[in-house]
């Protein structure tokens, strides 16, 4: 049942250590579903999304942040933080990036702050029952976070129109992709399986796994996993089945010393040279980097 495999998601999913919050049951990593991987049903579409052909920017751009109070009905508010590029016109890529469980958007500021350096809209909302803080904390409701962010896409995007917006003009709606750490993994897994948006051109899922196993439907899109092999919290093993059923372009970087925090400490640069770079050819079809991310060690790669 849907409950049942929610319900032994993840005990801490924050980029850095932080409280659980308050009204959460807790939970330990013996509680994770088995990693015995379960067949997942080939992928429905055959169209395949081919990167298109030219370079990513050359420059580190300043970058600014903003915040939106968006919400999805009146029962799910979803602020969502900005990052973008201060300068040029673009057309910049967006992606959707979605928190593990108990943390928020602005822990992860060091990692959408430097791809939104390197020329990306990053956009992360902060779920209404899985952030930090809030009072009615429940873990099952990840089955809803894919809607969310497509939604949160979906509003971003529209900004494109929105006269004398700062990122009016600036944006790149064919090319668009969705991002998430452990529970924010799962949440963007769901993004490619049941609840599909098939705007998404690609996906990088850090620490994550699937929960509910679903066909991987819509058009084929290139996805990066990375995973750290001491990882307690999501086992390497469910990060690997969840790899091993994505039927489309995919690598896997492996971490061969991290845990389940792999967007911080002596492991951050590795992590964010790679994602950098893979969001360098899959958005930009920068040729250059997808060479650069092929070239680092422990990459299993089916690009």
């Amino acid at each position: 049942m849907i409950v049942v495999g929610v319900a032994g998601a993840l005990s801490s999913c924050s980029a850095d250590p932080a409280p659980a919050p308050a009204g959460a049951a807790p939970a330990s990593a013996s509680t994770l579903p088995s990693a015995t991987p379960t067949p997942t049903p080939s992928a429905t579409g055959t169209k395949t999304v081919a990167p298109k052909a030219g370079a990513a920017p050359g420059e580190s751009f300043a970058v600014k942040v903003r915040t939106l109070r968006l919400s999805r009905g009146k029962d799910r508010p979803l602020p969502t933080t900005i990052w973008y590029p201060a300068s040029g016109d673009g057309p910049f890529p967006v992606i959707v990036f979605s928190h593990g469980l108990g943390s928020r958007p602005a822990d992860y500021a060091a990692v959408l702050t430097r791809w939104a350096r390197a020329g990306f809209v990053v956009a992360a909302a902060a779920y209404p029952h899985t952030s930090a803080g809030v009072s009615d904390f429940n873990v099952i409701d990840l089955i809803n976070q894919p809607a969310d962010a497509s939604f949160v896409l979906t509003q971003v995007l529209a900004l494109d129109r929105k006269d004398g917006d700062p990122l009016e003009g600036r944006l790149d709606p064919a090319h668009v992709a969705a991002a998430g750490h452990s529970g924010g993994g799962i949440t963007t897994l769901g993004m490619l399986a049941g609840g599909r948006d098939d705007r998404l051109s690609a996906a990088v899922v850090l620490a994550g796994r699937q929960v509910l196993p679903a066909a991987f439907t819509g058009p084929a899109i290139p996805v990066l996993f990375v995973h750290g092999r001491r990882d307690n919290t999501v086992r390497y093993a469910d990060g690997r089945a969840a790899f091993d059923a994505v039927p489309w372009p995919k690598a896997m970087l492996t971490i061969p010393d991290a845990g389940h925090v792999i967007t911080s400490g002596p492991d951050f640069d590795l992590v964010l040279t790679a994602t950098t770079d893979f969001w360098r050819w899959s958005l930009y079809g920068d040729p250059a980097a997808k060479k650069r991310l092929q070239r680092e060690p422990n990459l299993d790669s089916m690009l």
